[in-house]
């Protein structure tokens, strides 16, 4: 059984930092694409960063790129957020999720939700200005 948990949300000041955690297990990583997306009140969910371990490629949304960085671990099944410098406007719901196992596992190129087969419950991040 797939499952995946993000943790690490919480309050922090524009400037500051904070990581989030995605823990992941049911599936080898080395086959599989893990993104994180995100959701603020009244807006769609939209993505944020995308690893692939199965072609090595790296996605980053504009407004997040320079800022945030993903990493993972595959030894721990953990897939990490880095986010530096957050601004209000990263204040959302952020969420981890894995692909679907029939597509090719690969972050190049635009990240759709509806390429996401299995997804945690989300962790709220609230940056204050």
């Amino acid at each position: 059984e797939v499952q995946l948990q993000a943790s690490g949300g919480g309050l922090v000041e524009t400037g500051g930092s904070l990581r989030l955690s995605c823990a992941f297990s049911g599936f080898s990583f080395d086959f599989y694409a893990l993104a994180w997306f995100r959701q603020a009140p009244g807006k769609e969910r939209e993505p944020v960063s995308c690893i692939s371990r199965s072609d090595g490629s790296i996605y980053y949304g504009d407004s997040v790129k320079g800022r945030f960085t993903i990493s993972s671990d595959n030894a721990k099944n953990m897939v990490y957020l880095q986010m530096t410098d957050p601004k209000p406007g990263d204040t959302a719901v952020y969420y981890c999720a894995s692909y679907k196992p029939d597509l090719v596992p690969t972050c190049v190129g635009n990240i759709y939700a509806s390429d996401f087969g299995f997804w945690g419950k989300g962790t709220l991040v609230t940056v204050s200005s």
